[in-house]
């Protein structure tokens, strides 16, 4: 469509902030702002943002990979809580492909560093990343969906509950991953990507 940009902030609507000191276990930064991967399932980054409506509020929860730029898994809810991450977690490991081990990055929230959530990461061999306090930028790739998403799906709309608004965005989210085409995959969408032989 001609637009380009580097990474996006959401600021305009996002005022959810997940952090509340340390709380649990935190990381080191292996990603450090290296959100570049050769292939699938190799380095991926989570947050969460809040989208608002007459009726209330809703949040997103997404894993994104950063090699096929698409969102393997993600969770709606009416509260940004331990129930919606361990939804998340269910299905990214439904998906998760036998022998892999990706590195799986975030910022400080509470929600990275409580056990239910530390704990199964590491039972699935997932490496656990954070960003450092304060660094908007260490979380880029991912503050870059939330930013596209909000343009292209939030701005200027409203729904009347929130299951409708969950069914929109389960839409929105196929159409991200199955035709919305990325110059960074060589005008393939992240589904094509994905299914490409991986190079000898």
């Amino acid at each position: 469509m001609g637009i380009s940009c580097g990474i996006r902030r959401e600021t305009d609507y996002h005022r959810y902030s997940s952090y509340r000191g340390v709380v649990g276990k935190t990381f080191e930064n292996v990603v450090g702002r290296d959100f570049s991967a050769a292939a699938p399932w190799q380095k991926m980054g989570t947050d969460v943002t809040e989208f608002k409506q007459p009726w209330g509020k809703a949040y997103f929860a997404p894993v994104y990979d950063f090699g096929s730029k698409e969102i393997v898994a993600w969770a709606a809810s009416t509260r940004p809580d331990m129930e919606q991450q361990e939804l998340l977690l269910d299905r990214l490991l439904e998906r998760m492909p036998e022998g892999a081990r990706p590195i799986l990055h975030s910022d400080m929230g509470w929600q990275y560093q409580h056990p239910r959530w530390t704990e199964r990461l590491r039972a699935a061999e997932i490496t656990q990343s954070m960003s450092r306090k304060g660094n908007c930028l260490d979380n880029g790739a991912t503050e870059q969906v939330f930013g596209h998403m909000k343009d292209e799906f939030f701005r200027g709309r409203e729904w009347p509950d929130f299951e409708s608004f969950r069914a929109d965005l389960d839409a929105y989210v196929t159409h991200w991953n199955t035709r919305r085409r990325q110059v960074k995959l060589n005008g393939l969408t992240p589904e094509e990507f994905r299914g490409q032989p991986i190079a000898a």
